[in-house]
């Protein structure tokens, strides 16, 4: 199993009150769009954060203007409140230099009603030494303010401190046997009619186990003897706006999925193919070094015609590719066609990442293909590859090395790469190869 939940803190406020800039502070760099213009970050910005060696998500929100009819003001709102549904933790910015107005009271009373922990954070108070800017603030009745200025640094450490004080317990990773499985794709793929004709027909153990971010649940049922979790399955099954609303909410679930997973199931739409976006999560996952299947869902409505699957997979591979190791899954969560493959197919994948090759089986793939295609040999030195080695797993990663490691290019890593899959398969599972330089022997 690969890791617990981590947690997610959403940052939210009216425009211009310095939103933005706490996150760029925080994450250490210039993600968000930062401008003195009211409503300059429309959409929500997210990045992986660390204080004191706890990791948390954190969300850049756009201006909350409470009760406007105003279109793009709609829709900000409406993307404030999947940043609040999803956030363990909410940091509501106020400006002591407006101090406290209608706008921010009915903020408040919009986040009472949510129940989600709440610190009020009063921004721009410049000079944090004796000021009493963010006094008036208690009348909000929403907790004590925390004076920061987001754009001088000061005070942000007090206020991580507390972020990750009101952090959730982080749950304890599940048994490491267990394969972490997170079902991904774009909307209206077919993602939770899959986990649900998965879960409900191989169950032998099923329950709902809230992680620690409040969407996330893990499922996890037995097949074939073996125990799998699908992970954050919560944000398969919403409905409604939050479900399908807003891509940029489907972005922040996915990542923290791919994070948590051993193996990544990418559900397609037969009919539709491969798109960008998929392409997209897909690499993400594998650079990543998570396992991937693919599965190309509602195949039982496409019109079939000689080699449909293999010209379908081959025009992937061809834009991608990586996913010629990937094993593809024609199947149909309606009809329940071939998803028994799909759970076969992540087992094998899930042990494809675990596998481990012996030193000498990897020496003598190693001087196979050495014999059949050396090394490009630069500036007249000629260039070696000494020996090599397994030293890692999830994903399988070797070392090789080498006279002049810094001299091998890209394509010889990648012939290296396919070399080693084609003789001891990781199918559907990254291989890192890191190329090291021989340690001189000391005299003394």
């Amino acid at each position: 199993m690969t890791t617990a939940s981590v947690a997610t803190v959403a940052i939210i406020g009216r425009p211009n009150v310095g939103k933005s800039t706490l996150f760029n502070r925080i994450v250490g760099g210039r993600n968000a769009i930062v401008d003195d213009r009211p409503g300059s970050t429309r959409d929500r910005h997210f990045a992986k954060a660390e204080w004191n060696g706890r990791g948390f998500w954190l969300v850049d929100t756009g201006g909350l203007i409470p009760r406007s009819d105003v279109e793009m003001d709609a829709a900000i709102r409406a993307q404030v409140e999947l940043a609040v549904a999803a956030a363990d933790v909410v940091v509501f910015m106020v400006d002591v230099h407006d101090g406290p107005i209608a706008a921010d009271e009915e903020i408040v009373q919009y986040l009472r009603s949510q129940g989600t922990p709440v610190l009020l954070v009063a921004n721009k108070a410049d000079e944090l030494a004796g000021t009493t800017s963010h006094l008036p603030f208690y009348e909000l009745g929403i907790g004590d303010p925390v004076p920061i200025s987001a754009g001088t640094g000061k005070g942000i450490g007090d206020l991580l401190d507390l972020v990750v004080a009101a952090l959730p317990e982080a749950a304890p990773p599940p048994d490491e046997l267990a394969v972490a499985v997170a079902v991904i794709g774009r909307p209206n793929v077919g993602k939770s009619s899959l986990v649900n004709q998965l879960v409900g027909e191989h169950r032998v153990v099923v329950s709902a186990t809230p992680g620690t971010t409040r969407d996330a649940i893990d499922t996890p049922f037995t097949y074939q003897g073996r125990e799998l979790v699908f992970v954050d399955t919560a944000g398969l099954r919403r409905r409604g706006k939050i479900d399908e609303a807003v891509e940029f909410y489907a972005s922040l679930r996915t990542e923290r999925a791919i994070e948590r997973a051993d193996v990544c199931v990418l559900v397609v739409d037969a009919a539709d193919g491969l798109h960008t976006q998929d392409f997209k999560v897909a690499a993400r996952a594998w650079d990543q070094g998570t396992g991937l299947v693919i599965a190309v869902n509602k195949w039982d409505l496409v019109e079939k015609v000689t080699n449909t699957a293999e010209q379908g997979r081959k025009a992937a591979v061809e834009r991608v590719p990586f996913l010629d190791a990937v094993p593809f899954v024609y199947s149909s969560a309606l009809t329940g066609q071939r998803v028994n493959k799909v759970l076969e197919a992540v087992l094998a994948v899930a042990d494809a990442r675990r596998k481990r090759v012996q030193t000498a089986e990897v020496n003598e793939a190693l001087r196979d293909m050495v014999a059949t295609r050396q090394p490009p040999q630069e500036g007249g030195a000629e260039v070696k590859l000494l020996y090599g080695t397994q030293i890692g797993i999830e994903p399988p990663t070797f070392a090789v090395v080498s006279s002049r490691p810094d001299t091998i290019p890209d394509s010889y890593r990648r012939y290296l790469i396919n070399g080693l899959r084609e003789r001891f398969g990781f199918a559907g599972s990254p291989i890192r190869l890191r190329f090291t330089r021989r340690r001189r022997k000391s005299h003394t």
